[in-house]
């Protein structure tokens, strides 16, 4: 039996989103981001509420006009675990799962974030203008096919 080729590397950090994405606290939108340099991850973060606070599956979402600001976002947890442990972010990569919202493309600028790969749309035109005036390549990527992972013997 001939094998699968393997998954491209942007196909590679895509399910990771995904995958990180399963560990959001947020019944409206499960988000996942992951960091990557030279094609290696150097930090993830998903979607959920500040350390020691209630979580929106836990206590409901707190919405202000139509958004949940309970919890923070998947990119900026992934910029802030950076922070964390004194991790450069500057020129790395980022997969998420769904294009940054405006907040968040302010931070990843700030970031020096070099290319921004994303699976689902998110209608934010300020993000758009953001990345465009910085020159940070931003690409929408297929959402990615689970890989057949042979015997599970």
């Amino acid at each position: 039996m001939q094998q699968e080729p393997r998954v491209s590397w942007s196909e590679y950090f895509s399910l990771m989103s995904v995958l990180v994405a399963t560990r959001s606290t947020c019944p409206r939108r499960a988000v996942g981001a992951v960091l990557v340099r030279q094609l290696r991850v150097i930090a993830t973060g998903y979607n959920g509420s500040p350390a020691g606070q209630p979580h929106c599956t836990d206590v409901g979402c707190l919405l202000e006009n139509g958004h949940c600001v309970r919890t923070i976002h998947a990119e900026l947890n992934a910029l802030l675990q950076c922070a964390k442990y004194g991790i450069s972010t500057s020129q790395v990569d980022l997969y998420c799962t769904d294009l940054p919202c405006r907040h968040c493309a302010r931070a990843l600028v700030q970031a020096d974030i070099r290319s921004i790969y994303y699976l689902r749309h998110y209608d934010s035109p300020e993000t758009l203008a953001l990345v465009k005036d910085h020159a940070i390549s931003l690409v929408q990527l297929p959402w990615p096919a689970v890989p057949y992972l042979g015997s599970q013997n």
